[in-house]
């Protein structure tokens, strides 16, 4: 596995029943808080670098068929243990090499991947990918590190690829930005106890036409 790609989370995967814990991001909630009756028929999404499925599991909740896809057979094996009812597809792959019909999914999240690719050109290829198989009317999820302030200190060797969150709004600007911010996250990560902290890009975007 590459070392840059999974950003050094396969060692807290390994190390922890359950490194992410078991809420949603807050992306995600605030999406599905809107979500109206009509709006609860199956849908499709696709998670992209799914960790152990939180995000994954909450759309299944919502009534969602979820196809959940990460590199790393650590993360999906926590998943299926800490969600194994959920209506949830399982595949561990690159993400990079994925390539999908156009038009196949209602929904689609990006949670902590886009900083895991190994530069800016690799990033923009994932990125269109994803929004050509988002149907019209679709809905895209990213939360990502941008290029401001970063305490590196709880990820041993990993060089994330650090872009400006002007560069994700820019990229989007065909579609319909519901809801932006660029704010500062402070965590500790469960299994070296190290406290850090990212400048995170986190937006909701709708794909018009």
């Amino acid at each position: 596995m590459n070392h840059l790609y999974d950003g050094g989370y396969d060692v807290g995967y390994k190390a922890v029943p359950c490194f992410w814990g078991t809420e949603a991001g807050s992306l995600v909630r605030e999406y599905l808080a809107t979500r109206t009756q009509v709006q609860r028929a199956t849908q499709h999404a696709l998670d992209l670098g799914c960790g152990e499925g939180k995000n994954a599991a909450a759309l299944a909740d919502h009534g969602f068929t979820v196809e959940a896809v990460d590199c790393s057979s650590a993360a999906l094996e926590n998943g299926k243990k800490l969600f194994p009812s959920k209506n949830i597809s399982w595949k561990q792959a690159d993400i990079r090499g994925l390539s999908y019909e156009p038009d196949r999914f209602d929904l689609v999240v990006l949670y902590g991947v886009f900083h895991c690719m190994h530069d800016e050109e690799e990033t923009s290829r994932l990125l269109l990918e994803a929004k050509r198989t988002t149907k019209v009317g679709g809905i895209h999820i990213v939360c990502t590190f941008n290029n401001r302030s970063h305490d590196l200190s709880a990820h041993e060797g990993f060089n994330p690829t650090l872009l400006s969150h002007s560069w994700y709004i820019d990229m989007y600007n065909d579609w319909e930005i519901l809801s932006s911010t660029d704010t500062d996250l402070f965590e500790t990560h469960p299994h070296n106890n190290i406290p850090h902290h990212h400048s995170m890009t986190r937006f909701i975007a709708k794909r018009l036409q």
